[in-house]
């Protein structure tokens, strides 16, 4: 079994991966399993009040998940940027994303990855997969396999190998208001 069919077999039951994104080494478990996301916010000692980003495939993906998308996001941020590093912030919908997910809010921060490996572990699990940094809380982010904290490594299920593109955090955008906010400038360049 190669290393991207062992992946997803260990996400389809339950289980924690570390992985390649466009941007930076990711830990993850499926979206729709509140026992793997638990353990995934203690092993990475992650405050409960912190959302985690998610990882979609498509836009298709992605309406199941939120209450809305707003047709000037499909427009100004969906058609030009995704694939690619920039993490939109809807309205969730609370019965399909877990509290712990959206960090007691009412929000999700959505993207979909420019990284065929990624992109085959979402599609493969058939849902979106928490692609939060590959690091304890606090600690620096890992653009390669060698910068990964060891410690991190041994609790997880999977590290899936592979590179990053960018090695650059996401930018962040929040448009569930009216007036969006920048909340973290990252690899795509972007005034409101």
């Amino acid at each position: 079994m190669d290393d991207l069919a062992k992946a997803i077999k260990i996400l389809k039951k339950g289980g924690i991966v570390i992985f390649p994104t466009d941007t930076a080494f990711g830990i993850g478990c499926r979206i729709d399993d509140e026992d793997a996301v638990r353990r995934l916010f203690t092993l990475r000692k992650r405050p409960e009040t912190k959302a985690v980003p998610v990882l979609v495939s498509s836009l298709h993906m992605v309406e199941k998940y939120v209450k809305e998308i707003p047709q000037d996001v499909i427009e100004r941020l969906i058609k030009p940027y995704w694939p690619g590093a920039l993490t939109i912030v809807l309205q969730s919908r609370s019965d399909k994303v877990p509290n712990l997910v959206r960090g007691g809010g009412e929000t999700i921060g959505l993207r979909v990855p420019d990284h065929l490996t990624t992109l085959a572990l979402i599609n493969g699990v058939g849902v979106p997969i928490l692609g939060t940094s590959a690091n304890f809380a606090g600690e620096a982010t890992p653009y390669t396999l060698e910068s990964m904290d060891k410690e991190l490594v041994k609790l997880v299920d999977f590290v899936v190998p592979g590179e990053c593109h960018t090695k650059e955090a996401s930018t962040v955008i929040d448009c569930t208001q009216n007036q969006w906010k920048i909340l973290r400038q990252g690899a795509v360049e972007f005034n409101v």
